[in-house]
């Protein structure tokens, strides 16, 4: 998950730099389409796994979620300051967490709940409803925020199902469909320069989103989701130093609660794991 957040703070640095020189939804489809070079190491993986109807149609709910989301996050990213887009998009792992808790039956204990509200109280923090204007680019976040969250929480099903590769390479593969209609809607022809940068954000977003289908396999999503608000500091440092984008006293304050939350729940998760007997009824109501 460390390295999953590095990719993705790779890919908003170049989607930021790209700007709005075109529209979302193709810069989104040209970014799935290039990826799908990476799929050709897939194929044979893809075939041997002989996907149920269930999965087919779990993978098309994945990929419906997906394509929303990932319109409405490129077409915030080219409105609101980084830190901002990063912050909201918190919402989506907490958003998972709690669904992981209610729809997969992952425990999710007294403590742990007070560290998610907090978490949610420092984007709030950050973002300061009622004190100052909400932009578009604000609601397309609070949006993919939780599209977002369904298309983790089916990918944390079928990682338990089928092998990590498989899950990125349909991805991959449902997105760039689904994306497809929208981006000829409102087709721009695209420079060399705009698709080696979306090349670019292609192969950093494909690695992500690989290594981050490894870790829901490997462990629960109360577990590996916290790890990404660390995203918050690298996103902060580099629209400060890259975008010349103000530090906010308020994102500092926000982030700083977040990260406590994010450290006492992955402080406790190994409290927990290194424990020698099963804890009793009690201790794990805490």
């Amino acid at each position: 998950m460390l390295v999953t957040g590095l990719c993705f703070v790779a890919v908003t640095a170049m989607v930021k730099y790209m700007g709005p020189r075109m529209p979302p939804a193709e810069a989104a489809f040209l970014r799935y389409l290039l990826g799908l070079v990476f799929l050709l190491p897939m194929l044979p993986a893809v075939r041997a796994a002989h996907l149920t109807r269930r999965q087919w149609k779990l993978f098309t709910l994945r990929g419906v979620f997906h394509s929303a989301g990932v319109v409405l996050w490129f077409y915030a990213m080219t409105r609101i300051p980084i830190a901002e887009v990063t912050a909201m998009n918190y919402l989506a792992p907490v958003y998972v967490t709690i669904g992981a808790a209610l729809f997969l039956g992952e425990k999710l204990a007294a403590r742990r709940i007070a560290a998610v509200v907090i978490a949610l109280m420092g984007a709030a923090v950050i973002l300061r409803p009622g004190f100052r204007q909400v932009e578009p680019g604000h609601v397309a976040m609070l949006i993919a925020a939780v599209v977002f969250a369904g298309s983790y929480l089916l990918a944390k099903i079928m990682a338990g199902e089928v092998k990590a590769t498989v899950v990125v390479a349909m991805l991959s593969i449902f997105v760039t469909i689904g994306l497809a209609p929208f981006a000829l809607a409102d087709w721009v022809t695209p420079s060399l320069g705009d698709l080696g940068l979306l090349f670019a954000v292609a192969c950093f977003a494909t690695a992500g989103h690989y290594t981050m289908t490894l870790a829901f396999a490997a462990a629960p999503v109360t577990v590996t989701q916290p790890i990404t608000f660390l995203q918050l500091v690298w996103a902060v440092l580099l629209g400060a130093i890259v975008f010349a984008e103000p530090v906010d006293i308020w994102v500092i304050m926000g982030g700083a609660l977040i990260l406590a939350s994010v450290t006492f729940i992955t402080w406790r998760e190994a409290m927990l794991k290194r424990a020698p007997v099963t804890p009793t009824t009690p201790e794990t109501k805490l």
